[in-house]
């Protein structure tokens, strides 16, 4: 049996009253959870679902689609709303969903329309509007087992997907329950979005699993908005209201909650623990916030495992470490250093056929002797932002070079709230028109991967000066080299650019 539905028939036969989602308004108890289950399981099986897109803000409702969803053996498949229009009509193909449950249905439809795909309003689970859809001409065939097809933020222009199976899900929950300490008294606030796979389990099912309160208010609530917008303010304050003891964030998360702290804001006063990840987050910044009184942990994972892979915790914690395997972690190297992965390894890419295993990471790291896993660099160009964003560079270039005014283009990014690019204007291409055509780009792409500053190209990139191979592929890190002092100075004088 299921043992995250173990545990909630456990908590609903032993405390029915103990809270286990709250929104703000609105609770739900642990004796109310069955009920509201087997509506959901009921819903989806009259009208026939069988993939599941769930397209809707933090709340109450996202949470029991994704419950039902697991419970009825319908295959879930979370869209973020930072996604572009493009993306996700790419998911919704990729994965022949025949059923969109979502919180704003005319955009929806708008959308779909737009793209000649025909729906139909058939009821609402939860306060979200089920749209039927039609049955893909293409046949998809998802590798068995496959209870939720998580995308990726997008290391290329479309999006993967990652066919997870319900044991890969419990089974890194059970992990993170076990290796955080979370118990029945703690309150997690989801902080970041249901849709992501990270806040998923570690914010929604490690808390049922223990008997916790999750806490689910709407993402404008809590201060975020689209990848990247974030309110410092709500969300320390959201910190505050909900009493929450347990968190995840983003490094600029973080950054940002330090930096108001270190104003003189209150300190949180219930906080036991509070997961960074997603990205790699500085020393330093780990540092301010130990002072603060923040008790923060940083840890590593990706999608193709199930999330979390290594955790630091009160008991082992090393600064400058991801920490320590999780119980269901293992972990080899390969000659060049890359981390190869086993544990809870992905079924496989949507249409790609079967994961290897140990899965390859892409990540450059080693353990230490003391079994702390050590990140040391990316094997390949695609850069992680500060809000835990995969981009590949080589996408938004291409999408820049499109445009008349610009010739070449390098984006950079790794571990900042924004991209820059260094820019090679064409003959005649002013700077004016060289920023018209970033914000035209920019309307294109999904938040995260939208350039918020760019300087110009001192001379265009070529086999001669070091920064063009002979074939044509960008020289990255000689380019980053050449540039490194315009591009810190970029960052420095403003790191408050909103994206929009």
């Amino acid at each position: 049996m299921s043992d995250l539905f173990a545990a909630l028939q456990h908590q609903h036969a032993a405390d029915p009253q103990r809270v286990a989602l709250y929104d703000g308004t609105r609770t739900l108890r642990y004796g109310d959870l069955p009920d509201a289950l087997a509506a959901g399981t009921k819903f989806l099986a009259e009208h026939g679902i069988t993939t599941l897109g769930l397209l809707a803000d933090n709340g109450i409702p996202w949470i029991l689609a994704d419950l039902a969803a697991l419970h009825g053996a319908v295959t879930c498949v979370p869209l973020p709303l930072f996604f572009s229009p493009q993306q996700l009509l790419h998911a919704l193909h990729d994965s022949a969903m025949d059923g969109l449950l979502t919180d704003q249905p005319q955009q929806a439809l708008a959308l779909l329309t737009q793209a000649g795909i025909g729906a139909q309003e058939v009821g609402a689970l939860h306060g979200l509007t089920l749209l039927r859809l039609p049955k893909r001409v293409r046949h998809v065939t998802l590798p068995e087992g496959t209870a939720k097809i998580t995308y990726t933020s997008g290391t290329t222009g479309d999006p993967k997907g990652v066919c997870l199976s319900r044991a890969h899900m419990e089974t890194v929950a059970l992990s993170l329950l076990h290796s955080s300490g979370a118990s029945a008294q703690h309150r997690h606030l989801c902080l970041t979005p249901l849709s992501t796979l990270l806040e998923n389990i570690g914010g929604v099912y490690a808390p049922l699993l223990a008997g916790a309160c999750c806490c689910v208010p709407p993402l404008q609530r809590v201060g975020l908005s689209g990848a990247a917008g974030l309110q410092s303010a709500s969300m320390l304050q959201a910190l505050h209201d909900f009493d929450a003891s347990t968190a995840i964030l983003a490094p600029q998360m973080l950054h940002a909650l330090v930096a108001l702290l270190e104003g003189g804001a209150a300190l949180p006063p219930h906080l036991h623990f509070v997961a960074v990840g997603g990205a790699p987050v500085s020393p330093h910044l780990l540092a301010r916030a130990v002072q603060l009184g923040l008790p923060v942990y940083e840890g590593y994972g990706l999608s193709e495992c199930a999330s979390v892979v290594a955790l630091n915790t009160a008991a082992n914690n090393r600064c400058g470490t991801v920490g320590q395997l999780l119980p269901h972690a293992r972990v080899r190297f390969a000659a060049d250093g890359e981390i190869l992965l086993d544990g809870a390894v992905f079924l496989g890419y949507l249409g790609h056929g079967a994961a290897v295993r140990p899965w390859p990471s892409g990540d450059i790291g080693f353990l230490d002797a003391e079994g702390y896993l050590h990140i040391t660099g990316r094997k390949k160009s695609v850069f992680i932002t500060a809000f835990g964003r995969n981009v590949a560079p080589e996408w938004v270039e291409r999408e820049l070079t499109l445009h008349p005014a610009i010739a070449q283009a390098a984006v950079f990014g790794e571990g900042q709230a924004w991209n820059c690019a260094v820019i090679v204007a064409r003959a005649n291409a002013s700077a004016s028109s060289i920023a018209a055509a970033v914000d035209q780009i920019n309307q294109l792409l999904p938040d995260y991967a939208r350039i918020g500053k760019w300087l110009p190209a001192l001379q265009a990139f070529t086999p001669s000066n070091g920064q063009l191979t002979s074939n044509g592929r960008l020289r990255r890190a000689e380019i980053f080299a050449a540039y490194a002092d315009r591009i810190a100075a970029l960052y420095e004088e403003n790191t408050h650019v909103v994206l929009c």
